[in-house]
């Protein structure tokens, strides 16, 4: 397994220097937000200028990208689907194997998420990238069990795990060990039952559970930090980085 950081952790910084901050603070493998609403590489900007796109995610400040996950806005499905297969070119070119993409929202019709996520595997496919859909509030997803659906029914389809969205949320404590074999890729944080995000070591997040689960069926990819920066909050941010970094360093 490897450590890594997420530049949704610098989602108010540009991408190169979101990567500079990264680099700052030690880490060596990082994982490259796509977000048509965020600061940095955009998915539309992907399908414009694929070779501009694939320099900038291989200037990263000798940090690897592990992965990348997508978040867009689209017009239309062709769109769509063009800048998503885009992106995986993106990965292809930067040797990148796991893309995460957001599930529908609660009360997308179900028949009508696994045809959009059976194409999104199959562009995937062709370019040798892994697909994984996040486990989110608000989504799909949300409901374990819901997610293990959809990869039953769109094979090839994995899932990112944000255990986050499990400890907190409707479905609070919900058990997510069944998920664990589906899993394609990681994007943690500490959290409790009321809050999505607290400080390292104050929520219940069992990350040494977590990687021994995750050891027992030969995940080999990344742990990815996302921690994002809440400046009302009163927590350094940095040191929390540094904090879960070191944390999961020790559990390799």
């Amino acid at each position: 397994m490897l450590v890594a950081a997420s530049t949704d952790c610098f989602a108010d910084l540009p991408l190169d220097a979101a990567l500079g901050k990264l680099l700052d603070l030690e880490f060596t493998c990082v994982e490259i937000a796509l977000r048509e609403s965020g600061n940095q590489l955009k998915p539309s900007q992907v399908l414009a200028n694929l070779e501009e796109a694939i320099q900038a995610c291989r200037e990263t400040h000798r940090l690897k990208p592990v992965a990348y996950t997508t978040d867009f806005a689209a017009p239309d499905d062709a769109t769509y689907y063009r800048q998503f297969a885009a992106c995986c070119k993106l990965a292809k070119a930067t040797r990148v194997v796991s893309i995460t993409v957001r599930a529908g929202e609660l009360g997308t019709p179900f028949n009508a998420e696994v045809e959009r996520l059976r194409e999104l595997v199959k562009i995937g496919a062709a370019e040798g990238v892994l697909v994984s859909v996040k486990s989110e509030i608000g989504h799909m997803t949300q409901d374990p069990a819901t997610a293990i659906v959809l990869c039953d029914n769109v094979k090839g389809l994995g899932i990112t795990l944000d255990p986050s969205h499990y400890v907190c949320g409707p479905l609070a404590g919900v058990n997510y060990d069944h998920t664990i074999k589906y899993v394609y890729h990681t994007q943690l944080r500490d959290s409790t039952k009321d809050k999505l995000q607290v400080r390292v070591g104050q929520g219940q997040i069992e990350y040494g559970r977590l990687v021994s689960q995750l050891s027992k069926v030969h995940y080999d990819r990344a742990l990815a930090i996302d921690i994002r920066d809440l400046p009302d909050s009163g927590i350094d941010h940095h040191a929390e980085l540094r904090k879960l970094r070191l944390l999961l360093e020790s559990l390799m």
